[in-house]
């Protein structure tokens, strides 16, 4: 007769290898130019939703039958190299579970959508294969107990959702986005990868529990960072935060959002408006303890969430397209979660509706998504039942038209996030490289006899989206920076 631990583990690894099976038969497959045909596709993709969602939901049905709040599966050490450990751990709680169930769920509905809104499309093997990756990376990224396997299923999520973004490339349109795309999501693992150094330097080891102080009874939200003075614990705390911002389009890296529209609805659906917009948002969660440790970092997490919330209602409005409105209005939902997971240093039951928001948005958020395409038509059939067009909204009326015309064209141009970015902090780092490379070449040059080598011309950032003519004022140049 099997004891609980081992049920719990043998549940733990099916969650985990469901999607990671798929992904290796998928990944093989391809590369051996043997891809599966669309129904085989489908139906392995559906098989391994179904399996990993009947194992998740064991393990929630055993943990209420049993009571542990924490179910801890640990396939120890992978690389030892002196003091630094890189440990493949999984946890299951109140956090995990229901995140785990609900990238399951919506991962099956988006896969059986897709089955039919990619048939026949060129790239209908390479979708399937870039969802199950995306599917892998967020179930290690929701179940991680230590830095480094977090790491390894947001790199997963990121390269899946930066290539999706590029999907139909064929166009430049959609390759630029994803080129965007891939750059704030790099600055984003900068920022995880040097907290998760930080972490071993001041702690020893990435370990959720030992560095949380959660477990051996006491389980989320609860817990207390242990061993880390509050200079320390701000800074990781901060570094996290420009993570979990990179990865949620928190204010200021907002501006890939509405980029990354630019992929097929399905992946649009699961990966921006539903699941990986919130990964920030779950790993913010999962740090509750080191916010309780500090009123300097809570108070950023809220100030950060009602800003960005605030920007995005403010840039939806006038959007002119409807995935672009519909990224904006995630965006604003996920603000409010961020703000909710800050003010919870006051009032820890906000950790609680922070998850019951993240888990009733993906999922509202997702019918809309996979709706959008009909949205028109559905327009329609209502303005054809009342008799007459729909009402305007009339917002604003009272502004001088001068200011009006003025804050739409900066909700418009998306509050000009993505050139003040490339003028602030891109141009910089550009330029002190391309000093840096000027000066390496007039080096060769003295070496080699030609001290005159001539070094590469000096262009702005924006000339890497888009070649354009050069502005006079300011607000020319940042509309053409956005663009």
């Amino acid at each position: 007769m099997p004891t609980e631990e081992q049920i719990f583990r043998a549940l733990g690894l099916i969650v985990v290898a469901a999607p990671l099976l798929l992904t290796i038969i998928m990944g093989l497959l391809t590369l051996a130019s043997t891809p599966l045909g669309e129904r085989a596709s489908s139906r392995l993709c559906q098989l391994s939703t179904v399996i990993g969602l009947l194992a998740s939901l064991g393990i929630l049905g055993c943990m209420l039958a049993w009571g542990p709040r924490n179910v801890t599966v640990n396939l120890g050490e992978w690389v030892a190299v002196h003091e630094f450990h890189f440990s493949v751990k999984f946890i299951f709680d109140r956090l995990s579970v229901p995140f785990a169930i609900l990238i399951f769920v919506l991962c099956g509905v988006i896969g059986g959508f897709a089955t039919r809104y990619m048939h026949r499309e060129p790239g209908y093997n390479r979708f399937f294969v870039l969802f199950s990756v995306f599917m892998l990376g967020m179930i290690i990224t929701s179940l991680a107990g230590t830095i480094e396997t977090l790491f390894t299923g947001w790199e997963l999520v990121g390269v899946s959702s930066a290539l999706l973004v590029a999907f139909f490339h064929e166009r430049a349109a959609p390759v630029r986005n994803g080129l965007r795309v891939w750059i704030v999501y790099r600055v984003s693992d900068a920022a995880l990868l040097t907290a998760s150094v930080v972490m071993h330097h001041l702690h020893g080891h990435g370990d959720f529990q030992e560095f949380l102080g959660v477990g051996n009874g006491v389980s989320w939200p609860a817990g207390q960072v242990i061993g880390l003075d509050a200079q320390s614990t701000l800074l990781v705390g901060l570094l996290l935060l420009i993570a979990a911002a990179g990865k949620s389009a928190l204010v200021p890296f907002s501006g890939w959002l509405p980029r990354a529209m630019e992929g097929p609805t399905p992946s649009s659906a699961v990966f921006y408006g539903a699941l990986s917009v919130h990964l920030g948002a779950y790993l913010l969660l999962r740090i509750s303890p080191l916010l309780d440790d500090s009123l300097a970092l809570s108070l950023a997490v809220m100030t950060i969430g009602l800003v960005t919330a605030g920007f995005a209602s403010f840039a939806g409005r006038v959007q002119t397209d409807i995935k672009s409105a519909l990224s904006f209005a995630s965006l604003t939902q996920v603000g409010l979660i961020v703000a909710e997971i800050g003010v919870g240093y006051f009032w820890e039951p906000l950790r609680y509706v922070a998850l019951v928001h993240i888990l009733g948005h993906a999922c509202f958020r997702t019918l809309q998504f996979i709706r959008a395409p009909s949205l028109l038509y559905d327009y329609g059939t209502l303005e054809n039942a009342i008799g007459s067009r729909l009402p305007a909204a009339g917002r604003g009326a009272w502004l001088p038209s001068a200011t009006r015309t003025w804050l739409y064209r900066l909700a418009l141009e998306k509050g000009y996030l993505d050139a003040w970015l490339g003028m602030l902090f891109v141009d910089p780092i550009l330029g002190l490289l391309r000093l840096c490379d000027a000066l390496e070449r007039r080096w060769s040059g003295l070496f080699e006899g030609d001290p005159e080598q001539p070094a590469p011309v000096a262009r702005p950032s924006s000339t890497i989206v888009a070649e354009a003519p050069p502005a006079k004022t300011l607000a020319g140049q940042l509309l053409e920076k956005s663009r």
